[in-house]
């Protein structure tokens, strides 16, 4: 086939052709900050709830700072670029909105979910409180927690991910969207109030699933190629019968998923060598991401385990919870070191978990000392280090790195590796 020519030609042509080939290197984003760089989002949306601006103008702000992150990532040369990591927010209560697993008390009537809905499960309003907040993981981020019971409806009512995929199509970036997955869904979430404590949350795995094919039906039906459940809960030391969860899940959506390349994402920490096990053999699932920063025995049960063959690995080595610029010598080694387990065009460069765990961009900071500011990534920043490893790794300089956007002294390094 003519993408395994370049294989065969001497190493010159061989860099030659790549650069021909690829107008965009095996590059990923697990996630972006959604406040922008200059918070954005967080004016519009005080002023929205302060009655002082209109849903459209909040519309307009989050359209906006959305295109902006698009067209920021398409530049840099990412080539898996999320889409649907963008939230009013947080993502988990997006998920809640997509299944329409509201609580009686906010007198939802059905249909599409709205401002006014979702921000009072949120904040609450004049009659009622918000739902519980807790800690994303680890993290210094917050999400609102499901509440459900036997009794939950679910119905589709948030169209969110299908209108976000389309929004950048339309702007001429085909994105990857990004759901939170069903199994960690449940997993996160919490019975409400009064249930029997036998209820078990994955229970209703099989009434949220149906809803999740219907997602992924209209992805595919708007040309999506690629999908990426985020299932971070993987990192958790589970039970037999939640990592059994994961494995009826995804083979009860495997038909719906046929065509479309899938990704699990997981991050924060190790995935343990049974949950390891279990991702590594659900059915229809095309790529693993992992967090190779804070997932140092991962990296040692990839090289042991094995990936299964013909299976894409995403690696997260650029750190996504830091504010200093990567050590890419050092990536660029842990990523050759995975090139023997799962081959050159199986092995993209990713983050070790969505970039808004760190500061957005470093060109607002005018006021820090330049050499200070050379030691330094914020997300804008992470993102073009993730294109250079990808590029290092193909056998080519990046020359927009080399001006010095980046720290010299590991790009020095891995050019000259990349070179031998």
């Amino acid at each position: 086939s003519s993408s395994s020519t370049p294989h065969r030609l001497p190493p010159h042509l061989r860099r030659r052709s790549a650069r021909l080939l690829q107008g965009k290197m095996a590059s990923h984003i697990v996630g972006y900050p959604r406040m922008g760089p200059k918070r954005e989002l967080k004016f519009a949306l005080e002023s929205f709830w302060d009655g002082k601006s209109s849903a459209e103008d909040l519309e307009k702000v989050a359209a906006d700072l959305r295109a902006s992150i698009w067209k920021q990532m398409s530049e840099a040369g990412i080539k898996y670029i999320p889409s649907n990591t963008f939230s009013y927010y947080d993502q988990v209560l997006d998920t809640t909105a997509m299944l329409g697993a509201v609580p009686d008390r906010y007198s939802w009537t059905g249909g599409e979910i709205g401002h006014s809905t979702y921000f009072s499960i949120a904040r609450g309003n004049a009659t009622v409180p918000a739902m519980e907040m807790t800690k994303w993981f680890d993290t210094n981020y917050h999400f609102i927690v499901p509440e459900l019971s036997p009794a939950t409806k679910f119905s589709y009512a948030s169209h969110k991910a299908v209108s976000e995929y389309k929004e950048a199509k339309a702007l001429g970036v085909d994105t990857v969207p990004v759901l939170v997955g069903p199994v960690s869904y449940l997993l996160l979430s919490k019975a409400a109030k009064g249930v029997e404590k036998s209820f078990s949350l994955l229970s209703l795995l099989d009434s949220i699933l149906p809803i999740y094919k219907e997602v992924v039906t209209e992805l595919k039906a708007a040309g999506a190629s690629w999908i990426q459940f985020d299932e971070p809960t993987l990192v958790k030391d589970l039970a037999a019968h939640e990592l059994a969860a994961f494995s009826s899940a995804y083979a009860a959506l495997e038909s719906a998923l046929s065509g479309l390349n899938v990704l699990i994402e997981t991050y924060f920490a190790d995935v343990p060598a049974e949950s390891y096990k279990t991702l590594t053999s659900l059915s229809g699932v095309t790529a693993y991401g992992f967090d190779l920063v804070r997932g140092t025995k991962t990296l040692e049960l990839i090289k042991s385990a094995g990936i299964p063959s013909g299976k894409y690995l995403f690696a997260g080595v650029v750190d996504g919870r830091n504010i200093w610029a990567d050590d890419l010598a050092a990536s660029l080694s842990t990523l050759q070191s995975l090139e023997a387990v799962v081959g050159k065009d199986k092995l993209v460069v990713s983050t070790s978990c969505s970039l808004m765990h760190t500061a957005v961009d470093l060109v607002n900071e005018t006021k820090l000392d330049s050499e200070i500011k050379s030691w330094l990534a914020f997300a804008a920043q992470k993102v073009v280090e993730v294109n250079a490893l990808g590029k290092a790794l193909a056998g080519l300089k990046d020359e927009g790195l080399l001006c010095g956007q980046c720290r010299c002294s590991g790009l020095k390094e891995v050019v000259t590796q990349s070179e031998q």
